[in-house]
């Protein structure tokens, strides 16, 4: 049975094709405002690279911010839903999940007994603790966001970000740079921000390990090392942690 998830995300777009339960290939790419184009385009080219036309493709699920633009989709399923499964995948025994996207941030508890999802909280409403935050505080650091965790590791003395607005947490940052505190240190106050920030949402569900930690936003270490510190239980993250909610939308689409 072969079937496909697409999760069109605020910044980026991601397609996964499953075939008999097992992930066979993914794609990734931004989303910009053509949620249905890109879309359409990762999809496609899934079905060339494997020499395959829509009718050999049993079923596909749409997932995310952009899923109701996906026409190609058969059924459409909440991002919650989507990450639960798709870190199932990889940690059939997880207990929780912290998800950071572009423009929110989730934690999710899932019970022991079922594997389903018994609660959850998600921050969407302000872009402090996603990473819309991250990429404006690497821009006023002027270095690239793919960069901003490593530079942050190499501090000693980290700088404090008091404001948790988005807005006033730049002004911060511009301020800090322009009095001479290192690079490394202001990078490091930002992430323990942002740690503290979804740490404490967190928190609020009680999350208890394994926690796993999915979205963009986990690629970067030094928010891994934050949220550690915060909750004080070891974090553990996906192969590719950008992909779960394609990869549950595609494993909820076999499921059934």
């Amino acid at each position: 049975m072969r079937v496909i998830g697409i999760d069109i995300g605020s910044l980026s777009t991601k397609v996964a094709y499953v075939e008999d339960g097992k992930l066979i290939d993914y794609l990734i790419d931004r989303s910009t405002y053509r949620f249905k184009e890109v879309g359409h385009s990762l999809f496609e080219q899934i079905l060339k690279k494997y020499n395959l036309n829509r009718n050999q493709i049993d079923k596909i699920i749409s997932t995310g911010y952009g899923r109701h633009s996906i026409d190609i989709a058969q059924e459409i399923v909440t991002e919650i839903t989507a990450h639960a499964r798709g870190v199932q995948y990889y940690f059939p025994d997880v207990r929780s999940i912290i998800d950071i996207g572009g423009q929110d941030s989730k934690a999710i508890i899932i019970s022991p007994k079922t594997g389903k999802v018994i609660d959850f909280q998600m921050n969407d409403k302000c872009a402090a603790g996603t990473g819309r935050f991250l990429e404006v505080m690497a821009n006023a650091l002027e270095v690239k966001i793919s960069e901003l965790g490593e530079i942050a590791l190499k501090s000693k003395n980290p700088e404090p970000i008091s404001s948790i607005c988005t807005v006033f947490a730049e002004s911060e940052v511009i301020s800090l740079f322009a009095q001479g505190s290192k690079k490394e240190d202001i990078a490091m106050g930002i992430h323990i921000a942002i740690a503290k920030r979804v740490g404490g949402m967190a928190k609020s569900l009680n999350v208890q390990p394994p926690i796993v930690f999915c979205g963009g936003v986990a690629k970067n270490p030094a928010v891994i090392k934050g949220l550690e510190e915060v909750l004080g239980f070891e974090i553990k993250v996906p192969p590719e942690p950008q992909i779960t909610g394609a990869l549950g939308a595609a494993l909820i689409a076999f499921d059934k």
